[in-house]
């Protein structure tokens, strides 16, 4: 079965779970993630294997210094694990830096990456798969002060810890 036939079926059976509403991000809709259905977090895993662990780790552990710029002034793969700050995200923030790169996201086209924007590469329903098996993978820990960024994403006025909430902030952290 094709890997596009089994996406089909996948997100066919699931579409109740999907939440989509208006939001202020790059494309004007709220995604969310799916890392409790584990028929897409298998699918997931598969395309992580093929398209992204050349650079981001097959367990997700990221490139050394992924904090320094290389020489060239790019930034290593992050680790996409709980060493990493993938989790520190909001899924829509996460589907977006995905599907249309990171420069487009903070509006900076001068924005140095080495990863592709994967717009014309992945179906969304693949990267929703890829982004639902990294979340998968985190601690109950990282997955509940995630689901807290997720409140603040789609309510500004949710608590988040104190921080600051913008996509630029979440982005630009660290941490």
């Amino acid at each position: 079965m094709k890997i596009t036939s089994f996406f089909t079926i996948v997100f066919a059976t699931s579409l109740p779970a999907l939440t989509t509403v208006a939001s202020t991000g790059t494309d004007g809709i709220q995604t969310r993630l799916l890392a409790d259905d584990l028929a897409i977090v298998q699918a997931g895993e598969t395309v992580y294997r093929a398209n992204c662990a050349s650079c981001h780790g097959a367990y997700l552990e990221g490139q050394e210094n992924w904090r320094d710029r290389d020489a060239q002034g790019y930034l290593p793969a992050p680790p996409h694990d709980a060493t990493g700050h993938t989790w520190h995200h909001a899924d829509d923030l996460l589907f977006e830096i995905t599907k249309y790169g990171p420069s487009v996201v903070i509006g900076d086209e001068s924005y140095r990456s080495k990863m592709p924007a994967y717009k014309d590469i992945l179906s969304d329903q693949e990267i929703i798969a890829v982004l639902s098996f990294i979340k998968n993978t985190w601690p109950a820990e990282e997955r509940k002060w995630q689901e807290s960024v997720n409140a603040t994403a789609i309510d500004p006025s949710a608590p988040f810890g104190g921080k600051s909430s913008s996509i630029l902030d979440k982005l630009s952290s660290p941490d």
